[in-house]
């Protein structure tokens, strides 16, 4: 059976603002196989402003006062990521202050990268104050002490193919000398 039917079975409206014109499959992002629980019923207006932000209407958007509170992961995905899309209007921070979202939907929803304050973004930044990025090369600044390598890490050394601590700001990963090691950000530079 197809996805539409499924959804069909699910909705006979836009499950975000309740039209019952112009309705369709829309797949949330980062999934891209159209799929019953990857995807939400919608119509062409929700889902031209989703996709073209410069055309959004806030106040087309107040239905999500009541889509919220839907019991299907996706739509609750979409509504978080366009209340954070539109916080500066006021309400939809008050609307986001009550939506609860369990772990694995708040995953979703953020694996985008909407809605998260680039302030709370962690950065890792080399000697320099460079950003450092996975897959980067690097050049050691200084000679480093391998603990547990029985080498030292010469100061001129590249460092190919970093990557990045997630939880740590300060620290990366590489190979020197074959073997896979922990660097502090500081003693290397971008090359």
């Amino acid at each position: 059976m197809s996805v539409e039917r499924e959804l069909q079975k699910r909705t006979s409206v836009c499950e975000l603002c309740g039209s019952e014109d112009n309705l369709g499959v829309f797949t949330v992002p980062p999934a891209t196989q159209e799929s019953e629980k990857d995807s939400i019923y919608i119509c062409t207006t929700c889902s031209g402003q989703i996709n073209d932000p410069e055309t959004m209407d806030a106040n087309h958007w107040r239905c999500l006062n009541d889509s919220m509170w839907s019991t299907v992961p996706a739509v609750q995905v979409v509504a978080w990521r366009m209340l954070n899309r539109l916080k500066a209007e006021g309400w939809p921070q008050d609307l986001l202050d009550m939506l609860y979202l369990d772990e694995e939907t708040k995953e979703w929803a953020e694996a985008t990268g909407e809605g998260i304050d680039q302030d709370d973004v962690v950065k890792h930044l080399d000697s320099n104050g460079a950003v450092l990025q996975a897959g980067d090369t690097v050049v050691l600044i200084k000679d480093l002490n391998v603990k547990g390598g029985g080498f030292t890490a010469k100061r001129g050394t590249a460092v190919r193919n970093i990557m990045l601590v997630h939880d740590n700001p300060e620290q990366i990963e590489g190979k020197v000398n074959g073997q896979q090691i922990v660097i502090l950000t500081q003693y290397v530079k971008k090359n």
